[in-house]
């Protein structure tokens, strides 16, 4: 497929339309839609072992609008590289900072699962499902677009920004009945891995319609934790919040990022106080 096709079928079929506009909070329908991401890094090569591949920070796709300061793992948008399509189906990590007042006007979305993390501050959220709340940092939510649904994403706050990492995962069913959630996380657990979402309604943390798990670990300098993968034939993308550690022999820093597969388990070790994301998902759609 080549750029054009990508842009047209990859991105805005696959999802979401990501023509968002940027506006502030009160002028929702008075402004140009912006293209997100049309100003992006050159491609950079993508570090990668028998089983294992290395995705620096500093070569993600970026783009700096002004309201809008974001970071792509993988290709969204603009940005484009033909090495960093997914991982399994991990779609989308975007590490966005939003302006104070500002967010993404109201846009559509359909056939994938939508997580949000904020990481500081506070995002207010409208569906057309009915729903409108406030995720703060601590909170999880989760969308499950399925046959189709229109939201808008908003940083309520005048004076503080709002940082977020907003994840899409494609689903393991199609064009199921929209469905939106929020949890609170409960307190921290240092030095170990807590689960925030899972396939099963009943589990701990937030659900989505695929075989994958997400673990948040909290660790303290020189802490190191083995993580079991969950399901066979899965994959663990490993996202560096906040810190530094190694895993295998590959040292990362704060938002690099690792993906590993074909193992049942691998050891994470901190190399200062750290957090750090573990997505679980399967390698094959």
């Amino acid at each position: 497929m080549d750029r054009k096709e990508f842009l047209k079928k990859g991105i805005l079929s696959a999802g979401a339309a990501v023509a968002i506009g940027a506006v502030g909070a009160q002028a929702e329908s008075e402004k140009t839609p912006e293209i997100v991401g049309s100003n992006h890094i050159p491609n950079q090569p993508v570090i990668m072992k028998e089983n294992m591949l290395i995705h620096k920070a500093a070569t993600r796709g970026h783009a700096d609008h002004g309201w809008l300061n974001t970071w792509h793992s993988f290709s969204f948008a603009n940005y484009y590289n033909a090495e960093r399509m997914n991982f399994g189906v991990l779609r989308v990590l975007n590490d966005d900072w939003v302006a104070p007042g500002r967010g993404f006007s109201t846009h559509p979305h359909d056939n994938m699962e939508i997580i949000t993390i904020p990481l500081n501050g506070d995002l207010e959220h409208k569906d057309s499902m009915g729903n409108g709340t406030i995720i703060k940092s601590g909170d999880v939510q989760v969308m499950s677009a399925g046959s189709g649904i229109y939201h808008s994403e908003f940083n309520p706050n005048g004076d503080v920004p709002v940082e977020l990492l907003q994840i899409w995962v494609f689903p393991n069913k199609r064009n199921v009945t929209p469905r939106y959630d929020q949890i609170t996380l409960p307190a921290v657990v240092r030095n170990t891995w807590q689960q925030i979402l899972s396939p099963n309604p009943d589990d701990t943390g937030v659900w989505i319609h695929q075989d994958a798990w997400f673990h948040i670990g909290t660790l303290d300098k020189d802490q190191e934790l083995e993580y079991q993968v969950k399901r066979q034939g899965n994959g663990v993308y490993a996202f560096v919040i906040e810190g530094g550690a190694i895993i295998g022999d590959e040292t990362l820093a704060k938002r690099d990022a690792a993906g590993i597969w074909n193992t049942t388990s691998f050891k994470v070790k901190a190399t200062e106080s750290s957090r750090i994301l573990l997505m679980d998902v399967p390698m094959k759609q």
